[in-house]
């Protein structure tokens, strides 16, 4: 079975990321969406404007893409035009799509008292050597010995 060669751009391309010690996950993630671009704009890479940059942005955002990937996108994008092209002009305009932040879900009260009530109790023997043993400091006692101890009410 005869292998492709590779094309001088991606090569070139793989040695730049290679060069900066990109793992290679990282760099078939890159040559992923580099070759989206290329599959968007039906020519090769290299040729892309920054208008046709724009175009493919809005046509991700149009299609679903989620603004992690969007992100890891532009990035990549950045990495292929101003490293391996050496045209940094061409992503100016690329921007970092806002991604919301969700808020951490917080429980009512009522929540809090259900949680509590459905864990199981520890024994008792735990919860009286749970707080007396650590809490004799330089009087400490066996293990054996703050457990039989009852916590006074």
């Amino acid at each position: 079975m005869s292998q492709k060669p590779i094309r001088p751009l991606r090569q070139r391309m793989l040695e730049d990321m290679s060069l900066r010690g990109l793992t290679p996950d990282t760099q078939r993630d890159y040559i992923r969406a580099v070759k989206k671009l290329a599959a968007f704009l039906g020519r090769s890479p290299d040729t892309a404007t920054a208008e046709d940059l724009r175009a493919f942005q809005l046509h991700l955002r149009a299609s679903g893409v989620q603004p992690p990937t969007i992100k890891v996108t532009v990035r990549v994008l950045r990495f292929f035009f101003k490293v391996t092209l050496d045209r940094p002009e061409t992503t100016r305009h690329l921007v970092f799509v806002y991604e919301p932040r969700k808020l951490p879900r917080v429980l009512s009260p009522a929540e809090v008292l259900r949680l509590l009530e459905a864990a199981p109790a520890p024994s008792t023997r735990r919860r009286s050597a749970s707080p007396t043993g650590p809490a004799c400091g330089p009087w400490r006692l066996s293990r054996s010995r703050s457990a039989t101890l009852t916590p006074s009410a």
